[in-house]
């Protein structure tokens, strides 16, 4: 083989396709690569003009955009076109052209290599709707945080605030030694259940926060009067529910490093739930020690045990063991005392059979 026909054959059976367009833009050379990936004869495409393979927007960007930029530099690189095969089809490619000029300057033809961008296409298209689908997910995320602070505003003081005003207010109604008994038991039952929503909103505050991205707030100290907060929590449950003999054993040496608000929370949680599933003519036991190391709490009361089956799942939000559960609150009572206790480094356990159901709070001092 001749070095013409070596050329020739490089030239026709290229890995990439060449084509030359004259200045009035007729095509005058175009190789076998090209014509097989456009699925037309060499003698259909000589002399058509190159617009005549573009699409009405490729014409529109090759008029605006790359015949100028090839005027003003003499070449354009990493072109993306868009080529119509014989069936009308857009074929994508990439393309680099150059001009060829004479040695006055003037522009003689322009030389195309292009290459199949098919692959490249498609992965461009996955990279842009992947960036569509961040997009989408970025919107979304400030939507759930304007939405989470509106949701904390409304239950943080919208609702909580007139709720505190009936809590503060039937206690002090309360107080009057010569309220008749009807009125004495209605007034108790608004307490109660003033109570409970107070519970709840809590426990829901707390569950939204975790959820939607803030977290359990701790404000962590040295508290060395943690028996006293823990014993006013008791009082408060005692308060809202006087039929329920709750007792109490506190040893706590020295001070214990923790949110005492929220260790205060967990144990009324735990009560809570000792309250609405235990045996309310049998006592509930309360009490609390420190080791060198440890702080522990425990709340115990009495009546049918927890079925073991459902011990695994106590801590999830929004379980109930039973339908008649439904009328006790939302389930996320013992969720918020996990919570709590891993946000201190600790762990919750439960141990419930016939004789008793014992919760266990230990965590480090």
């Amino acid at each position: 083989m001749t070095e013409r026909a070596s050329f020739l054959d490089l030239y026709e059976d290229a890995p990439c396709g060449f084509m030359s367009v004259c200045v009035d833009g007729k095509i005058v050379r175009i190789n076998h690569t090209l014509t097989e990936w456009l699925g037309q004869s060499t003698g259909s495409l000589i002399g058509s003009t190159f617009h005549d393979l573009l699409s009405v927007g490729g014409r529109i960007a090759y008029e605006t955009h790359i015949r100028p930029l090839l005027r003003m530099q003499g070449h354009a690189d990493e072109l993306s076109l868009d080529l119509l095969n014989s069936e009308g089809e857009r074929v994508p490619f990439l393309a680099n052209a150059t001009e060829r000029r004479g040695e006055d300057g003037q522009h003689i033809s322009t030389r195309f290599a292009l290459f199949k961008a098919r692959d490249r296409r498609m992965y461009e298209k996955s990279l842009l709707a992947a960036r569509e689908v961040a997009e989408t997910e970025s919107r979304r995320a400030r939507e759930t945080a304007l939405l989470r602070e509106q949701f904390i505003a409304v239950l943080g003081h919208d609702l909580r605030n007139p709720l505190t005003a009936i809590i503060s207010g039937t206690n002090l109604i309360k107080r009057r030694v010569d309220l008749p008994e009807r009125e004495a038991s209605i007034l108790d039952n608004i307490s109660k259940s003033a109570w409970r929503a107070e519970h709840l909103i809590r426990d829901v505050l707390d569950f939204a926060r975790g959820k939607l991205g803030e977290g359990l707030v701790l404000q962590r100290a040295k508290n060395a009067k943690l028996a006293d907060g823990l014993t006013q929590v008791v009082d408060e449950v005692r308060t809202a529910h006087p039929e329920q003999e709750i007792v109490t054993n506190f040893t706590i040496e020295g001070p214990v490093n923790c949110d005492g608000d929220r260790i205060g929370q967990l144990l009324s949680n735990l009560l809570s739930n000792a309250v609405n599933h235990g045996d309310s003519a049998r006592k509930i036991i309360v009490s609390a020690n420190t080791t060198a190391e440890e702080f522990v709490l425990h709340v115990e009361n009495f009546g049918d045990p927890i079925p073991e089956a459902l011990q695994q799942n106590l801590f999830q939000p929004f379980f109930r063991g039973n339908a008649s559960d439904q009328k006790k609150g939302l389930g996320l009572g013992l969720f918020i005392v996990s919570e709590i206790a891993k946000a201190h480094g600790g762990s919750i356990a439960v141990i419930s059979d016939s004789r008793v159901t014992r919760f266990t709070l230990c965590m480090p001092r």
